[in-house]
């Protein structure tokens, strides 16, 4: 009787043996359906990938290839380029408009532009002290300044700065001008 238990106990390990091993032959086997089914759905997905691009580059090849195309794309580029220059040339008259406008309101601050007058040194009532050059006398009006003065003068063809003009008058300070203050402008060398 013995005998019986010892080899119904060796089947027994054998039965267990051999389902373990059925196991982990299954396991692998689900495991490589798995990854089966994952390089199925990448190709599926490359698949559409690839359609699609050609389809991309049919569509790009009738175009090239469509002289209608490129000739209707061309016209409204160039209608578009057309509407943007017209748009520039506006801006610009526009732009120019306004600079004259500002030009006027800063060269006319104090109502009127300066007029010159010729005069000698001796007639400045010494606001020029060296006594020898030959130039002009100007009475500052209210909202007068040297850049203002020395345009005036350039407008009508006096050629002066106003580093000349505080030149020709020392101690005269460009930030504090008096309204009635006479300043002497140097005519320009011949």
């Amino acid at each position: 009787m013995k005998r019986i238990p010892v080899w119904f106990l060796v089947l027994s390990f054998s039965v267990a043996a051999a389902r373990a091993q059925d196991d982990a032959t299954q396991q692998q086997i689900n495991k490589l359906n798995g990854q089966f089914q994952d390089l199925r759905d990448a190709q599926a997905v490359q698949a559409k990938h690839t359609t699609a691009l050609e389809k991309e580059i049919s569509e790009l090849r009738d175009k090239l290839n469509g002289p209608g195309a490129n000739q209707d794309d061309l016209k409204k580029l160039a209608d578009q380029v057309q509407e943007i220059d017209k748009k520039r040339q506006e801006d610009r008259e526009l732009i120019l408009k306004e600079i004259g406008k500002l030009g006027k309101v800063a060269g006319s601050s104090s109502g009127r532009k300066p007029t010159p007058t010729v005069t000698t040194n001796s007639a400045t009532g010494g606001s020029n002290p060296g006594g020898k050059e030959n130039g002009y006398e100007y009475k500052v009006s209210a909202g007068d300044t040297l850049l203002i003065i020395a345009k005036a003068y350039r407008d009508q063809g006096i050629k002066v700065t106003s580093d000349q003009i505080l030149k020709a008058n020392p101690g005269l300070d460009p930030k504090n001008l008096k309204v009635g203050q006479k300043v002497f402008i140097p005519a320009p060398a011949p």
